[in-house]
């Protein structure tokens, strides 16, 4: 039996909208053409040519450009203006991007090109990223095509709700459009503490800088000199689950749990094996290392949260040895050398590094809590279960 209609809203074949929304097709709100199919001559500077890449990560500063003449020719009937957004048509397929800045550029036949003319290209902009829309674009693709394609025709036939009066459109994009700036400002943000983070390390792992109250001379000594390197514990899928009381570690990180544990205490482990290996994980209480991960135990006098920092800034991956499953060899890890200063300077490195990636860590919760709302936004206010108007 299906869900009753509220009162003042109705049925489509694209779900329950209001009663004074439409459906429309993108053929019906938007020109819409693809860029050209052949690949032209790159040049170092020049016009800038755009391609699926640049919209899926929307950087359009770092592109392949090409002379003044070709682009002349490619745009002859039709160009990219603001206003313009621009689909993903090839391999990656509807994602769109919003021209919102003044543009001279060319593109390719990887994309589409939909000059809007019957509704707010803000409006559509922020549709694009529904589920609604992805479900169209799914169901209107070539099925069986690898890579992924929609063709022009049916980008034509993808539907799309939206309000009739442009007001309430400008409204809802609006909304969400103040959502994906405070999501912009904590990305850039948490890209900044990240700089800030390995400008730190940088200065206080090398000596460069020390912390106040510190003066004391370091030492250079051997890994081997200052801790036990150890490959974990064989263990079998079977023995790893969900919900087993010890966390069981492998060359990756957390594969799962265990009924039973190996260590207890504060060790770093490294992966021994695979295109990670060399990965750095800190662990905190009882728990099972297995056979691919190597743990390090620390010496009396190594501060372990201070030494996975050394660890994670001499980039072990580099040391693996080329074969079928890369791999590192624990007795030439022992063999490499690190400066070490007194403990109690160890610590509070470890402590000043720690405070940036708890800041780092709660700006990135922030960020998900954001997204989670902007999600939750968009299923209510592209749907006009909530009315701004």
């Amino acid at each position: 039996m299906s869900a009753q209609v509220p009162k003042g809203y109705r049925q489509t074949e694209v779900g329950v909208i209001p009663e004074d929304w439409v459906v429309r097709s993108l053929g019906e709100i938007a020109t819409i053409k693809d860029g050209t199919h052949q690949t032209p001559k790159y040049q170092a500077t020049g016009v800038p040519f755009y391609s699926v890449e640049h919209v899926t990560s929307g950087d359009f500063e770092n592109t392949k450009f090409i002379s003044e003449q070709e682009h002349k020719f490619l745009t002859r009937s039709f160009q990219i203006e603001k206003g313009d957004i621009l689909m993903t048509r090839i391999g990656s397929i509807g994602d769109c991007k919003l021209i919102d800045w003044d543009v001279k550029a060319s593109f390719y036949v990887s994309l589409a090109l939909l000059k809007i003319k019957g509704a707010s290209e803000k409006y559509i902009s922020q549709y694009s990223n529904s589920s609604a829309f992805k479900k169209e674009i799914e169901l209107h693709s070539l099925q069986h095509a690898t890579p992924k394609k929609i063709n022009l025709g049916p980008i034509s036939d993808v539907k799309v709700t939206l309000p009739q009066a442009e007001a309430e459109q400008l409204s809802i994009a609006e909304a969400l459009s103040d959502t994906d700036a405070l999501i912009d400002s904590l990305e850039q943000l948490i890209t900044k503490k990240r700089q800030i983070k390995q400008g730190a390390m940088q200065e206080l792992l090398t000596g460069q800088r020390r912390l106040p109250g510190f003066s004391g001379g370091w030492v250079q000594r051997k890994l081997g000199e200052i801790c036990s390197m150890k490959s974990g514990y064989s263990i079998t899928s079977d023995e790893i689950d969900e919900f087993s009381e010890y966390p069981c570690y492998g060359g990756n990180g957390l594969r799962g749990y265990t009924s039973t544990k190996t260590h207890c205490g504060k060790y770093a482990l490294i992966g021994r094996q695979g295109a990670l290996c060399g990965n750095l994980v800190l662990v905190d209480g009882d728990f099972f290392a297995s056979e691919h991960a190597i743990v390090v135990t620390p010496s009396a006098y190594l501060d372990i949260a201070w030494f996975s920092y050394i660890l994670e800034r001499m980039n072990l991956n580099q040391y693996s040895e080329s074969s079928a499953q890369p791999g590192l060899s624990v007795s030439k890890l022992l063999l490499l050398e690190s400066i070490l200063p007194p403990k109690d300077e160890q610590i509070e490195i470890a402590n000043f590094l720690l405070a940036i990636e708890e800041e780092i860590q709660s700006l990135i919760n922030r960020l998900d809590k954001i997204r989670k709302i902007k999600q939750s936004m968009m299923q209510e206010l592209l749907t006009g279960r909530i009315r701004l108007i």
